[in-house]
């Protein structure tokens, strides 16, 4: 391989590395192919099932859908259209283990060892998102047409915040101040 050649391959690698390894989305249709191949027989098996799923084009076109399309439905929509509903993950946080199930129109969540849990479901034609604790239901967030939201806090205030990176920080202060002052 020629030098200049040998550096635009190392140079495409490494732009290919930061332009891949964003964070947004799940990537969920391709995991499941994953899932799949890896299940379908003994490591031989499975190997030549991957080669052929290459070959064919399944493996790259199944990612490109995954970037392009179902990726951008997740972010713009905030819902996963492939996610499975009764689908239950389990997720590692500081203090203990949850299980989170996926439901119709929200999660269900739940420590490991417990049996108290929490729905968190999005109403559709109110555009909110609620909080079911113990049968009752507050409204967490309403989404406005317009790029906005309105945040409710657990003190009974309500807040307005773009959606965009000022908001989030916006609501992290708001929240975590909540929090620092329920502690002392």
């Amino acid at each position: 391989m020629k030098k200049s050649n040998l550096k635009l391959a190392a140079g495409m690698m490494i732009c290919c590395a930061f332009f891949f390894s964003s964070c947004v989305g799940s990537f969920s249709l391709h995991r499941k192919l994953v899932n799949w191949n890896q299940g379908v027989g003994s490591k031989v098996v499975n190997e030549l099932v991957f080669l052929a799923c290459n070959i064919i084009p399944v493996y790259p076109i199944c990612y490109m859908a995954d970037a392009l399309v179902i990726n951008s439905i997740e972010f713009w929509t905030g819902s996963n259209p492939m996610a499975n509903v009764g689908e239950v993950k389990k997720i590692k946080g500081e203090n203990a283990d949850y299980l989170v199930k996926t439901l119709e129109n929200g999660y269900l969540i739940q420590k490991e060892d417990e049996d108290m849990a929490i729905e968190l479901v999005y109403d559709e034609d109110l555009n909110t998102w609620n909080v079911i604790a113990e049968g009752v239901s507050s409204e967490l967030l309403k989404l406005n047409g317009d790029g906005t939201a309105q945040m409710y806090l657990p003190n009974g205030e309500a807040m307005n915040l773009t959606l965009d990176a000022q908001g989030l920080a916006a609501a992290r202060q708001a929240t975590m101040a909540d929090v620092y002052y329920a502690a002392r």
